[in-house]
């Protein structure tokens, strides 16, 4: 695809691009031979382009993705606001490039651009990559590649990029270490604008490159990699992760906003050329969950809840319309059923004062409560609903903290039934520590009772039942679990997939292939930076999608690199095991996460500290934060 040499074995040398200056007029001709070409034209409404001459810093914002999914990015459209609201600074976007635009690129020379101003990667002074996903990490290298800057920390010269990054998998990032100049942990609002100014003041100093990656990790909430030395044991486990300098700190911890009240809200969303994954508009209502299911890392790394004022809500949400054209808002968090306000402002958005477009909820809870609230917005148009179980037996939901119970399922399945509802799509996993057969066979069990509520209520229900298998995450109490094997969750999925038969029925899984790459990687510590490089050599790019995925390349490279894929994937961590990101602090204490996976296994739910009940996680009194509900309220 990219060099002719996808034969396994030896990862193949891409040959180093000879970058040619890039003829827009030449560009045009070309780009309709590509996939839609619009991906990569720019132009878009509200896009903003600067003159270069006219700031002190270039930030290029990198989203290691397709363009339709880095376009339906909500965090990189609040960083693209902040950061040309800066008077000093200019930021572009660039986008990982489908397989054919990049074999185009390196067959002209032509480097990876911005979609602004058609700039090199390379002639920028900071290039920020978003990581929300593990099996995009070789998509990052390529990107890298393609716009002309060194892959390898070691290797950039004097006056070449500084290359960060952030999103959830900075908080577990060693993979990368070797790659990436500094992560930025945690919210980004404030430390995006602190690394453009300890850049500019490095810049006007005139120091080395060592002086500023040591000036970047006296900010609060940067890991700069290369300033930690990592020592291994004779069985290859973690024995020490330490600073190589005084100056630096031995754990870095992630940055928390205090108030979402005062956090920038972008009212000039970019409108993409094509449709996005998520065409519409979205305000981000409230950050963080404090649910505490024991799988989920999102709800352990954005702790403590936050939540907007209705007010504040309401007004972002007819900005936002107004000024870009969308039929459609999305209230935007990780469970927005649980915002204290939700029934007020969707009220008020649909019929007290409407707004005049659609008003869609992403996540809801597993209660008749959320069904109510998607017949006030008048949900897809009464043909869908989404409900995320998650398990299907009381056992298994008692284990993860799914604070739901069959009743309350089926409440839910009637009330959506009842509001007009024909289909239902339900979320559940696979491979769960402790799980049996037997569990496994009550998601069927769980779904063929549904389907039969629509009937009784005279539907003809379709139930899309969708399965994932699970993947132990870093920062959560199954930090410490094995991963199922390939075979055995293929197993456990023919097996539900037999108990699924019949009319009104769809069963959709994800590749257990790459669940175990997934938990390879998210567990993973930078000798795995190996063989992303081989990978990469390889030609692997985008595995995150199932037809571009190759498995015999992964597990070829991660033999070459001399380890083992069950040595990350499929052990058991001891209880004082040092972790790859131990010396990186999300603020829920270690001692929190293990009490949590010790209740898991004695099958005790552990309540919702917005309840008034605080569960002891830590982050509230180590980094001088608190729940914060609207209206002033908070919880306790």
């Amino acid at each position: 695809m990219f060099t002719g040499k996808h034969a396994r074995g030896k990862a193949s040398r891409l040959p180093k691009i000879q970058h040619r200056s890039l003829s827009w007029d030449e560009l045009k001709r070309e780009l309709g031979k590509v996939e839609k070409p619009a991906r990569y034209t720019g132009g878009e409404v509200n896009s903003v382009r600067k003159d270069p001459a006219h700031v002190e810093v270039r930030f290029a914002l990198a989203f290691p993705d397709v363009y339709e999914v880095g376009a339906s990015h909500l965090g990189s459209h609040i960083l693209y606001s902040i950061l040309n609201g800066r008077d000093d600074t200019a930021c572009e976007r660039a986008y990982a490039p489908w397989p054919d635009m990049e074999a185009l690129l390196r067959r002209k020379g032509w480097p990876l651009y911005t979609l602004e101003s058609f700039t090199p990667l390379s002639e920028f002074d900071i290039v920020g990559f978003s990581l929300q996903y593990e099996l995009t990490y070789t998509n990052v290298l390529a990107m890298l590649d393609l716009g002309g800057i060194p892959l390898r920390t070691s290797e950039r010269a004097e006056g070449e990029s500084l290359v960060i990054a952030g999103g959830p998998c900075a908080m577990a990032p060693e993979p990368l270490a070797e790659f990436i100049d500094a992560f930025a942990l945690g919210d980004g609002e404030e430390i995006t604008g602190e690394i453009v100014d300890a850049y500019k003041e490095w810049k006007k100093s005139g120091q080395p490159r060592s002086a500023l990656l040591l000036r970047l990790a006296s900010v609060e909430g940067v890991y700069v990699p290369s300033l930690y030395k990592v020592d291994y044991t004779p069985d290859g486990k973690i024995a020490s992760i330490a600073p190589v300098d005084t100056s630096v700190p031995r754990v870095v911890k992630r940055r928390i906003l205090p108030s979402m009240e005062t956090a920038p809200l972008p009212c000039d969303p970019l409108v993409p050329l094509i449709p996005p994954i998520h065409d519409r508009a979205m305000v981000e209502i409230f950050r963080g969950c404090t649910q505490g299911c024991r799988f989920c890392q999102a709800g352990m790394l954005y702790r403590p809840v936050r939540e907007r004022e209705p007010e504040t809500v309401d007004s972002a949400a007819r900005s936002i319309l107004g000024r870009s054209g969308y039929d459609e808002v999305s209230l935007v968090s990780l469970s927005s059923a649980d915002y204290s306000r939700i029934a007020d402002v969707v009220t008020n958005l649909v019929s007290t004062h409407p707004c005049g477009a659609r008003v869609s909820l992403p996540s809801l809870r597993v209660d008749s409560f959320s069904v109510r609230l998607a017949e006030m917005i008048g949900s897809s148009a009464k043909s869908g609903l989404t409900l995320a179980p998650e398990a299907g037996s009381q056992r298994m939901r008692d284990a993860i903290n799914k604070k739901v119970t069959e009743d309350e399922v089926m409440d839910a399945a009637r009330a959506a039934f009842t509001a007009g509802y024909s289909h239902i799509k339900v979320y559940f996993m696979v491979g769960l520590p402790s799980e049996t057969d037997e569990d496994v066979l009550a998601i069927a069990d769980l779904v063929h009772k549904i389907r039969q509520a629509g009937r009784d209520l005279g539907r003809k229900p379709t139930v899309v039942v969708s399965v994932s298998g699970f993947v132990p995450k870093p920062h959560t109490p199954f930090q410490w679990e094995a991963a199922t094997l390939p075979e055995e969750l293929m197993r456990r999925q023919r097996l539900l997939r037999g108990a699924l038969r019949g009319p009104g029925l769809e069963y959709r899984y994800h590749e257990a292939d790459m669940t175990q790459l997934e938990a390879v990687f998210a567990r993973g510590d930078r000798r795995l930076g190996k063989v992303l490089e081989m990978a990469f050599r390889k030609g692997r790019r985008f595995d995150a999608w199932p037809d571009r995925f190759v498995r015999g390349d992964w597990l070829d490279a991660i033999s070459e690199a001399g380890l083992n894929v069950g040595f990350y994937a499929h052990r058991e961590r001891e209880k004082d095991e040092a972790m790859p990101w131990e010396h990186l602090s999300a603020g829920v204490r270690k001692s929190f996460l293990w009490r949590e996976k010790e209740r898991s296994e004695e099958r005790v739910v552990t309540a919702d500290c917005r309840s008034g009940v605080c569960a002891g996680c830590g982050v509230c009194p180590d980094f001088g934060v608190g729940v914060a509900l609207a209206k002033g309220k908070v919880a306790g």
